[in-house]
């Protein structure tokens, strides 16, 4: 069986669980469960009437559930937290962690198609559940789509002409795997920020599959209405797009526009936020790659 570390290196382990400032019988929620490092991490602080929850939609985190009465994992995408902890009863929640983007796991097993490393068929599912996958992407998707995809997601100027060279190729035959595409998009590589521009491109064809932007909005939306006063929320985002979303809402509760002024002409806003960005250290990113582009952000619910 496939270890935790082996699985996926947690990363900002401390940092995020200091930042929920557990209570010992408090009811906390890790939405991205993965190896459970961080789940591990914030039972160890629990005392025995605290309760932990997980949410993991990949099948293969099932492997890693924590044998304690205290924890309870949910094989779903986290965008339902609340009906689901409805469901076990939890109406209001001390903290909540999330540690956005792929694992360590799904980059390490080629034939999930997340890595560009690997040559895979285009897959790029979280859950397999999912309809929508990388190959329906690139082999349906309309011009005016994947334009947007990768503008948006992967925030590539020249969207319109990689979308004209997708459209064009499959025209002769479909597109299957992962390096097929990069063949066929090889001469928007130049070797000096080639993997660079592969990212970006795997980047946005994966969040499209994942809905990961419309999945992280209704997710935090949620936790407002579970969190309680004084409540917690930790999350750590790995790109741009991610963190501005996460940076706005714990600003002003709100992805777009301004928060309402009170009486008194002060902006009434859901959230403080507690400390200032945490970023992993040297030494954390030397043994754990992926850490490199980490952002933690905590706070506090009024």
């Amino acid at each position: 069986m496939t270890t935790t570390m082996e699985y996926h290196n947690p990363v900002l382990l401390h940092e995020s669980i200091d930042g929920l400032n557990i209570k010992p019988d408090g009811v906390y929620v890790d939405v991205t469960f993965g190896g459970g490092g961080h789940s591990r991490e914030i039972l160890n602080r629990l005392g025995p009437n605290g309760k932990l929850f997980a949410f993991d939609q990949d099948e293969d985190a099932l492997a890693n559930a924590i044998d304690d009465s205290r924890f309870v994992l949910i094989n779903e995408n986290f965008r339902f937290i609340k009906r689901f902890l409805r469901f076990y009863g939890a109406k209001e929640i001390d903290g909540i962690l999330g540690d956005l983007g792929v694992s360590s796991h799904q980059f390490d097993v080629p034939e999930r198609g997340f890595s560009t490393r690997f040559d895979a068929d285009l897959d790029m599912r979280m859950s397999q559940k999912n309809d929508l996958s990388a190959y329906k992407v690139v082999n349906e998707y309309d011009d005016a789509n994947l334009k947007r995809v990768f503008y948006d997601y992967g925030e590539l100027k020249n969207a319109p002409a990689l979308s004209r060279a997708i459209i064009e190729a499959r025209e002769h035959h479909p597109i299957r795997t992962t390096d097929e595409l990069k063949e066929i998009l090889a001469k928007f590589l130049p070797e000096r920020v080639r993997n660079k521009i592969l990212a970006q491109i795997y980047q946005a064809i994966r969040i499209e599959v994942n809905q990961e932007m419309d999945v992280l909005k209704e997710f935090l939306e949620q936790s407002l209405e579970i969190l309680k006063p004084e409540g917690r929320l930790s999350i750590i985002s790995y790109h741009s797009l991610e963190d501005r979303l996460v940076k706005r809402f714990m600003k002003n509760g709100m992805f777009e526009g301004e928060p309402e002024k009170d009486f008194f002409g002060n902006f009434s806003v859901p959230f403080k936020t507690v400390g200032k960005l945490i970023i992993p250290n040297a030494a954390e990113i030397k043994i754990n790659n992926r850490a490199r582009s980490a952002k933690l952000r905590i706070a506090e619910k009024k």
